[in-house]
């Protein structure tokens, strides 16, 4: 049998550069992931968009064409998706649609911006984008998710997180932020979900730490409460995974029953252009 130089159980693209998983959402029966995607070449490199794939089992996936595609106002950077519950958006002219949220980066500036899709293959950019102005710096990668009848998200800014709160997923305000993770390094990829426990329930914050190779490039999560606009952590902090080829780890918007399923980008910083295929 002729050898095939790929993963059995790890998601690829057919070809070229993927990082960040993005857009993990469960829609019309359907998981979607969406990734970090740059055709053409093993590297890294501009410009940037959104590959996307669809499975019945995250296991066995089905390659579809580039959901979102760099443009004018900058490149696609990483972010979430979510099934607009009550269509509080107004966007779904058939249903509840899929909304898309991403980060476009022009090189300086990072905004934060939205699409959204009715059939989950084809997509449309808001015209109202950004949905967040432009900022100078690390501002980027947006987490979307319910909040009791209403929406927050949670982005990454430089050495914190931020949390912003919408009704209808178009019109965001400023609810808090976060910073107190002792460690050095840029803040990335952050998801905040809370879990059941006896008595009530928990919330984890996840953030991918871009920290010096030598202090361990990878996802830790603090356990706590969230009221909207306040994160409270108790106790300290841990790692997600104890190997380094753990980043950029996301949790779905998934079905009701509730379960958390996650994935991550294997990479360790060092060897993920090292491959020779």
């Amino acid at each position: 049998m002729a050898f095939k130089p790929r993963p059995v159980l790890h998601f690829t693209p057919e070809t070229g550069w993927m990082n960040d998983p993005n857009g993990l959402v469960y829609f019309h029966d359907k998981y979607h992931l969406f990734y970090q995607y740059h055709p053409d070449s093993l590297f890294w490199g501009r410009p940037m968009h959104w590959g996307h794939a669809v499975s019945e089992d995250l296991l066995h996936w089905r390659h579809l064409p580039v959901a979102l595609e760099a443009d004018e106002l900058g490149d696609i950077f990483s972010g979430s998706a979510v099934v607009d519950i009550g269509n509080t958006s107004g966007l779904g002219r058939k249903g509840e649609p899929m909304v898309l949220f991403y980060t476009y980066d022009d090189g300086q500036r990072e905004g934060q911006a939205l699409a959204w899709s009715e059939d989950g293959c084809s997509f449309t950019k808001y015209p109202g984008n950004p949905i967040l102005p432009f900022e100078t710096g690390d501002f980027r990668d947006p987490k979307v998710f319910r909040f009791g009848e209403s929406w927050r998200m949670v982005i990454s800014r430089g050495d914190r997180v931020l949390f912003y709160g919408s009704e209808n997923l178009l019109d965001w305000r400023k609810a808090g932020e976060f910073s107190g993770i002792p460690l050095p390094g840029v803040w990335e990829c952050p998801d905040l979900f809370p879990l059941p426990k006896a008595g009530g329930e928990k919330w984890v914050l996840v953030v991918s730490m871009g920290m010096p190779r030598e202090l361990g490039r990878r996802p830790v999560y603090l356990i706590g409460s969230f009221d909207g606009a306040a994160f409270t952590p108790e106790g300290n902090l841990h790692y997600l995974d104890e190997g380094p080829e753990q980043y950029a780890s996301v949790t779905w918007f998934d079905r009701p029953e509730g379960e958390k399923r996650m994935l991550g980008w294997a990479w360790d910083g060092d060897c993920g252009d090292a491959f020779p295929t």
